[in-house]
C-alpha cells in the first residue's frame, strides 16, 4: 500500500513521516528541506540502505540527509525517486506493506501533473500535510483538485502539522482549532468529495505536532523520560495523543477505505472492460461461425468442381483413345493402299528417270545413288500428293473437337486463360522409308547372255517350272489353311518338292554335260545327234543358232544394258517394298497417333493443372475453415472467462467495496 504525503515547504512532511518511522532518517530542518521525492519502504531481512534512481549501487542510509537535501552541491530533479529500504522490525506500519512517500513542497515547481502521473496515480493514501499556524492554501487545494480528477475519490488525511504553536495563545485555541476543522471538513465534502459524510470527513482531520512525537519516541527509545528535552507546553499530551489516533485511523483506512479507493475504480474499469472484452468475443464468434459456414459451402461446391472435372476428363479422354484409334487405322489403311499403288507404278517412275547410263563401275555406282534419290522422292512426293490434305484435315478437326471438349471440362475462371495449342502448320506424316537402304543387296547382272543359250534355256525351264510349283504350293497351302483340311497337304507339297528335284538334276546334268572340259563326251553327243539327225539339218541349225547370237551380241547397246538394269532395279525395289509396306503403313499410322496423343496431352494439362489449382484452393479453404472454427471456439471459452470474470468482479464488490 502506497502512502504520499503533499503540502507546502516547510510544513513538517518529513518530520511526519520520521515520526511514523520513530527514526529521524529523512531530511527535515527550516526553509526548503526536501529536494525530491522520497520513498521509504520495508526490508525483509533487517538491512537499511539508499538507493538512487539512476544506479542499482546500495548506500549508506545516513546519506539521505544529504543527497536529498535542497542544500546538497549535487542537484537531484525535483521528480526523481530515491528509495530508502528501512527495517520492517522498527514501524510497525511497514510490515504490512505500506510505503511512504515523501515529496518536495508542491509550491516549489510546476510540474505538478508530471508529479501526479509519475508518483501519485498508484498511491493508495494521501496525507496532506498544513501548516496550522495558517490555513489551506489555494496551492493545496489545487493540486488535490487535480490528484482527485485522475483518481476515483483518493483517501485523504489532513494534518495540521505545528499545533504546538496554539499554546502561546490559549484563549483562540478552540476557536481557531474549530476554524481550521470547518475548512477542512468543507474542504473534503464539498470541495473535492471524497467524502460523502461531515462525521467520516472529521475523522480524517488531526491536529498535531510531528516534532514533538519523534522527539518523544526518540527519547523513548533510549528509555528516558519522553518529555526529557522538550519545552512542556500545554496539551503535549493531547497532541501526542492526536498523533497516536491519527496513526490508529491511518491504518484502519489502509486496511479499509484504501482498498475502497484503490479496487473501486478499477473494479468499475475491470467490469466494463470485461462487458467490451464478452461483447467483442461475442461478435469475433457469429462472425467466425458465419466465414466458416460460407467457407463450407465453398468446400462443397469446389468438392463437387473437382469430382465433375475429373469424371468429364474420363470421358473425353476415352472418347479421344476411340477417335485416334479408328483415326490411326484409317491412315495405316490410306498408307498402306496408296503404297501399294505407288509400287504397281513403280517401273513408269523409273522409266522417268533420264541420266545416262553407263556400265562402268563407278559411274554405274553414281548412276544407282541418283536413282535412288529419284526414286524417294517419286514415292514421297505422290504419297504426300494423295495423302496429307486429307490426313492434315483429319488432324486438324480432331484437334479442334478435343480443343473444345477441354474447354468445356475447365472452369468459367480458367477458359479465358486456356492458350489452345493448336498448330497452323498443316501435319505432314513422314514415309521412312530409303531405296539406298532397300537396294543395298542389290546385285545388277547387265553382262551379255544369248538368249538360246543352253544355260538361259535351262535356267528359264527350270525357273518357270519351280514358279508354277510355287504358286501352285501356296494357293494349296493357304486352301489348305482356311478349310482345315489337311490330309490333301502332304500330296502337293512332295509333289512340288520332286518336281523341283527333277528340275534340278536335268539342269545339273546340262551343266556338267556343256561345261565338261573331257573331249570324249562332246564327241559322243555329236555322233549321236549326226547319226540320228543328219548333218545339214545340223548344219542348217548352227547357221541359224550363230546368226541369232551375232544378232543378239551386236545389239546388245548400252541402251539394252540400261533396260535391262532398270528392269532388274524395278523387280528388286518391288519385292523389298512389298515386304515393308505394313512396316511403313504401320509407322506413318503411329506418327499420326503420336501427333494427336501429344496434342492431347497438352490440352489436359490444362485441365490437370485447373484440377490442381482447385485443390489447392480446397486445402487453403479447409485450413481457413480451421481456423475460423479454433477462432469461434477460442472466442466462445474467452467469453465464457469473461462471464466468469464479471461474475467474480460483482461479487467482489458486493463483498468487500459496498460492505466497505
Amino acid at each position: 500500500m502506497k502512502c504520499v504525503f503533499f503540502g507546502r515547504t516547510s510544513n513538517g512532511k518529513s518530520s511526519v513521516i520520521n515520526a511514523m518511522l520513530r527514526e529521524k532518517i529523512l531530511p527535515s530542518g527550516i526553509g526548503h528541506t526536501t529536494n525530491c521525492f522520497l520513498q521509504v519502504e520495508g526490508s525483509e531481512n533487517g538491512d537499511s540502505y539508499l538507493i538512487t534512481e539512476d544506479s542499482d549501487e546500495k548506500q549508506n542510509v545516513k546519506s539521505v540527509a544529504q543527497l536529498a537535501h535542497a542544500l546538497c552541491t549535487e542537484k537531484i530533479g525535483c521528480s526523481a525517486l530515491m528509495r530508502v529500504v528501512w527495517p520492517k522490525d522498527k514501524c510497525p506500519l511497514l510490515r504490512d506493506d505500506v510505503v511512504f512517500v515523501d515529496s518536495p513542497g508542491i509550491d516549489v515547481s510546476p510540474n505538478l501533473d508530471e508529479w501526479i502521473d509519475k508518483h501519485c496515480v498508484d498511491a493508495d493514501v494521501f496525507v496532506l500535510v498544513a501548516n496550522a499556524e495558517s490555513t489551506l492554501m489555494l496551492t493545496e487545494k489545487n493540486f488535490f483538485h487535480k490528484v482527485s480528477s485522475r483518481l476515483s475519490k483518493p483517501n485523504i488525511f489532513i494534518l495540521n502539522n505545528r499545533w504546538d504553536a496554539s499554546a502561546n495563545e490559549p484563549e483562540y485555541l478552540e476557536e481557531v482549532k474549530k476554524q481550521h476543522l470547518q475548512r477542512s471538513v468543507d474542504f473534503l465534502v464539498n470541495e473535492l468529495k471524497v467524502i460523502s459524510s461531515k462525521e467520516e470527513a472529521e475523522n480524517r482531520v488531526f491536529f498535531v505536532s510531528a516534532k514533538e512525537v519523534l522527539q518523544a519516541r526518540l527519547n523513548e527509545q533510549k528509555k528516558v523520560p519522553i518529555h526529557s528535552g522538550i519545552a512542556m507546553t500545554e496539551g503535549f499530551f493531547g497532541r501526542l495523543h492526536e498523533f497516536e489516533n491519527f496513526e490508529k485511523q491511518f491504518e484502519e483506512c489502509i486496511s479499509r477505505s484504501a482498498v475502497r479507493t484503490k479496487f473501486d475504480h478499477h473494479t468499475s474499469r475491470g467490469k466494463l472492460i470485461v462487458s467490451n472484452i464478452r461483447m467483442c468475443m461475442e461478435n469475433i464468434r457469429e462472425t467466425s461461425l458465419k466465414k466458416s459456414e460460407e467457407l463450407q459451402g465453398q468446400k462443397v461446391e469446389l468438392s463437387r468442381a473437382i469430382e465433375e472435372t475429373e469424371r468429364q476428363m474420363l470421358l473425353v479422354t476415352k472418347e479421344a483413345k476411340n477417335r485416334i484409334r479408328n483415326m490411326v487405322e484409317e491412315v495405316e489403311i490410306k498408307v498402306s493402299k496408296a503404297l501399294s499403288e505407288e509400287i504397281r507404278r513403280l517401273s513408269a517412275l523409273v522409266e522417268e528417270f533420264s541420266e545416262p547410263f553407263d556400265s562402268n563401275l563407278l559411274v554405274l555406282n553414281e548412276y544407282k545413288k541418283k536413282l535412288h534419290k529419284h526414286v524417294d522422292y517419286g514415292l514421297v512426293t505422290s504419297l504426300r500428293s494423295r495423302l496429307t490434305s486429307a490426313v492434315s484435315m483429319n488432324i486438324d478437326s480432331a484437334r479442334k473437337e478435343m480443343a473444345a471438349q477441354i474447354v468445356n471440362i475447365l472452369p468459367d475462371s480458367k477458359k479465358s486463360t486456356v492458350q489452345l495449342p493448336l498448330d497452323n502448320r498443316p501435319f505432314e506424316v513422314n514415309y521412312p522409308f530409303r531405296c539406298d537402304n532397300l537396294c543395298a543387296d542389290f546385285k545388277e547382272d547387265i553382262e551379255f547372255k544369248f538368249s538360246f543359250g543352253v544355260l538361259t534355256v535351262v535356267h528359264r525351264l527350270a525357273g518357270n517350272k519351280l514358279g508354277y510349283f510355287s504358286r501352285l504350293r501356296n494357293q494349296n497351302v493357304e486352301a489348305s489353311q482356311s478349310t482345315a483340311i489337311t490330309p490333301m497337304t502332304p500330296v502337293i507339297q512332295t509333289q512340288s518338292l520332286m518336281g523341283t528335284e527333277e528340275w534340278s538334276v536335268i539342269s545339273k546334268f546340262a551343266l556338267a554335260t556343256v561345261s565338261s572340259q573331257g573331249a570324249v563326251g562332246g564327241l559322243v553327243i555329236g555322233g549321236f545327234l549326226m547319226k540320228t539327225i543328219g548333218w545339214r539339218l545340223i548344219l542348217g541349225f548352227g547357221v541359224i543358232y550363230s546368226g541369232s547370237y551375232l544378232y543378239q551380241w551386236l545389239t546388245w547397246t548400252n541402251k539394252s544394258k540400261e533396260k535391262t538394269f532398270k528392269k532388274q532395279y524395278v523387280q528388286h525395289v518391288t519385292r523389298q517394298l512389298r515386304l515393308v509396306v505394313d512396316l511403313i503403313s504401320s509407322n506413318c499410322s503411329h506418327q499420326v497417333q503420336q501427333e494427336l496423343s501429344s496434342t492431347f496431352a497438352r490440352l489436359g494439362s490444362f485441365v490437370d493443372n485447373a484440377s490442381v489449382d482447385m485443390q489447392d484452393l480446397l486445402r487453403e479453404v479447409e485450413k481457413d475453415i480451421e481456423v475460423y472454427e479454433s477462432i469461434s471456439n477460442e472466442a466462445k471459452k474467452l467469453r465464457n472467462k469473461a462471464n466468469f470474470i464479471n461474475s467474480e468482479l460483482q461479487q467482489f464488490e458486493e463483498m468487500f467495496l459496498q460492505a466497505s
